[in-house]
């Protein structure tokens, strides 16, 4: 059975730690999708420069072939602030699932503060990645969670949540 997963939220929320663990849980390949961001949308975020839609186009047409790229199934991280951009991946992966990540812009610009200034992503950009959102709560196929629960307990309920899906 295929089973693709995409983990999403805003900047800070947990997209990676979460994802790694799903993946691991279900036993999936993870697509850390900010590995597919192009050399100018790194430069206009590490400059502070929050992406728009045309900046994000490529990038999600790229995380859309790498799904197909996996028959199987995978892990995908990825914003997806957009009911726009979730609807470009869902094209090109029917089927596509939504674990939604919320957040409180408070504890979301802490985690992104924390992250030091090795991580392309700057603080600033918070504020930006909550103003694009568009909470994906009235759309078919989101396990909606939050965030500040523990990594395991979020994999867990992900991991229950596709299994109910796929008996039903």
């Amino acid at each position: 059975m295929q089973r693709h997963l995409v983990i999403m939220g805003v900047a800070g929320c947990g997209k990676s730690s979460v994802g790694a663990a799903a993946a691991q849980a279900l036993g999936l390949p993870l697509i850390e999708g900010d590995a597919f961001h192009s050399a100018g949308n790194l430069a206009k975020m590490s400059a502070g420069i929050a992406l728009d839609d045309a900046d994000r186009r490529g990038w999600l047409a790229a995380l859309g072939r790498e799904l197909q790229a996996h028959p199987q199934g995978a892990v995908l991280t990825c914003s997806a602030l957009k009911r726009a951009y979730r609807e470009q991946l869902r094209a090109a992966c029917p089927g596509l699932r939504f674990a939604f990540l919320a957040i409180e812009r408070d504890d979301a610009q802490a985690r992104v503060a924390g992250r030091g200034a090795t991580h392309f992503f700057s603080a600033d950009l918070v504020a930006s990645q909550f103003e694009a959102l568009e909470p994906p709560l009235e759309e078919p196929g989101v396990l909606p969670l939050q965030a500040t629960e523990p990594i395991e307990a979020l994999s867990r309920a992900i991991h229950h949540w596709l299994a109910a899906k796929e008996t039903a």
